[in-house]
């Protein structure tokens, strides 16, 4: 999974500026040049809580290459913006996710209430060479059609969702802090999550660069239970 931050319009001041404009009106934008640290303890108050609309008045534009799985689980977030490659476009590269020998393979539990574990050795041998058997003959069959003169949106109907995609994905800090609430398990969060291990490496990386274009919000997301304002 990568993520590379494309563009950003975001910064800690954004959040002060947007927030006084409810008392200071054009007097707020004053605050746009201010030193954001001075205002730390009303960033947090803003956080803590959760007066939430202050913290939408910035932008990230992120460049994800992920499995499309992946995506279709980004895709439940919807005040993000979306652009993502097209297979009725262009030829798809073979370019396919294989669980690694880190990933835990083995669901216990019932759902809702179910951790997952390593497996065996036998186990990770079995689903890295069913995987890789099925992305090889998927791609084969793909390309076979493609030759046969088939056009691309009906030929890529053979390929599997773990075949790599690429979008941009936009959103403003609040809508981020939501979705990392969501798609990272922490133990030290307000309302622990347990999201797929492959989308939580795309937001780990997201969250990255948050805690570097935010600092202070980012600190008050964390002391305040990771909980979106």
């Amino acid at each position: 999974m990568t993520v590379e931050l494309v563009k950003a319009s975001a910064s800690d001041s954004d959040v002060l500026w947007a927030a006084r404009v409810s008392t200071k009106g054009e007097q707020s934008l004053e605050d746009a040049g201010a030193d954001p640290a001075r205002s730390a303890g009303f960033i947090n108050f803003l956080m803590r809580d959760r007066h939430g609309s202050p913290f939408e008045h910035s932008t990230m534009t992120f460049l994800v290459s992920a499995p499309i799985f992946v995506f279709r689980e980004f895709m439940r977030h919807r005040v993000w913006s979306y652009n993502e490659e097209s297979g009725r476009y262009r030829k798809l590269e073979p370019v396919f996710y294989v669980p690694g020998p880190d990933r835990n393979l083995v669901q216990e539990g019932k759902p809702g209430r179910y951790v997952f574990v390593p497996g065996t050795a036998e186990q990770h041998k079995i689903a890295d060479e069913a995987v890789r058997q099925s992305c090889r003959d998927s791609y084969a069959t793909y390309l076979e059609l493609l030759e046969a003169g088939i056009a691309r949106e009906v030929a890529r109907t053979v390929l599997p969702v773990g075949i790599y995609s690429s979008m941009y994905a936009t959103c403003n800090a609040r809508a981020l802090m939501h979705f990392l609430s969501l798609r990272t398990k922490r133990e030290d969060s307000t309302f622990p999550s347990f999201p797929q291990r492959e989308i939580e490496m795309v937001a780990e990386q997201m969250e990255a660069h948050f805690a570097e274009l935010m600092p202070l919000t980012y600190a008050s997301w964390q002391a305040n239970g990771r909980v979106a304002p």
